[in-house]
């Protein structure tokens, strides 16, 4: 990078080696669609970690304006994503046979960077298996959530997010807390604050994931019924399984729930036993 002023387009974006990353095993035609739709989803899972983890700290240093813009980014990427579905899908049945024994074990299921991703949003059950020389992935699961980010900006805002929602083991898997949609209640009684702003952002984020595993659901069916998946997986009923469990819960709740009577935050400086203060103020 330091002779930049001769650099070029293609040693910039190491085209020579970015190209040469397609091997497709056998002669069929639609095989190269196959590999490069999913070496770009995992291009894109690589951005979506980047994103996620900056979407993080901007959490947890209060930075309304900038974790607004990041989650954004992230459901847009999102958005992206499922669009590929729709090149995926021009693919028949038959033209998907003519190369599927050439991927052997392989399987969808083994991307390490969507597993990391299912952690950063909170998931927290994984198989022995995948945990197993999964740095990574094993230090996902033990730090905490992008929920458990988005508590501590709030309780940053003042809003009374119950002590011990901010003080949980965040290596163990969120359960829904009432005292925790009584304070997204708090914050989504001013529509046009911060607060509500970013949580609305993050809702965009999880109904994306939700999109993205019912797309790929639909498309796995579509492409090989109800056969068993490569590399063993159970297919589409694994698929089907998956949908439907938001990866922010409480989020979804509080819209069946009555708003409060008040929109204004509790002071952080003068919060009660029950509230949590602004760490460093």
């Amino acid at each position: 990078m330091a002779d930049s002023p001769t650099m070029t387009y293609g040693g910039y974006l190491r085209l020579d080696d970015l190209l040469s990353c397609q091997e497709p095993r056998t002669s069929a035609h639609d095989e190269l669609l196959f590999v490069i739709i999913h070496q770009v989803y995992e291009l894109w899972f690589k951005q979506i970690l980047h994103e996620a983890a900056l979407l993080q700290r901007r959490l947890e240093e209060g930075n309304s304006a900038g974790s607004l813009h990041t989650a954004r980014r992230i459901a847009k990427i999102l958005k992206t994503v499922v669009g590929q579905l729709d090149v995926l899908e021009t693919m028949t049945p038959r033209q998907f046979a003519a190369f599927r024994d050439a991927l052997g074990s392989s399987s969808g299921f083994q991307s390490e960077q969507f597993r990391e991703l299912e952690a950063v949003l909170g998931r927290r059950s994984y198989p022995a298996s995948d945990l197993r020389g999964d740095d990574r992935l094993q230090a996902a699961v033990a730090r905490p959530s992008m929920f458990d980010s988005l508590l501590r900006y709030l309780a940053g805002l003042g809003f009374a997010v119950p002590r011990e929602a901010l003080d949980r083991d965040t290596s163990r898997p969120w359960e829904p807390d009432a005292g925790v949609q009584k304070a997204l209640l708090a914050v989504y009684a001013d529509e046009s604050g911060p607060g509500a702003e970013v949580c609305e952002a993050l809702v965009d984020v999880d109904e994306g994931i939700q999109e993205w595993r019912y797309r790929h659901l639909k498309m796995v069916e579509r492409t090989i019924g109800a056969k068993i998946g490569t590399g063993g997986s159970a297919g589409a009923d694994y698929l089907r399984s998956t949908l439907f469990a938001p990866a922010f819960p409480d989020l979804w709740e509080v819209r069946s729930q009555t708003e409060p009577t008040t929109a204004e935050p509790t002071n952080a400086g003068s919060a009660s036993a029950g509230e949590v203060p602004v760490d460093g103020a």
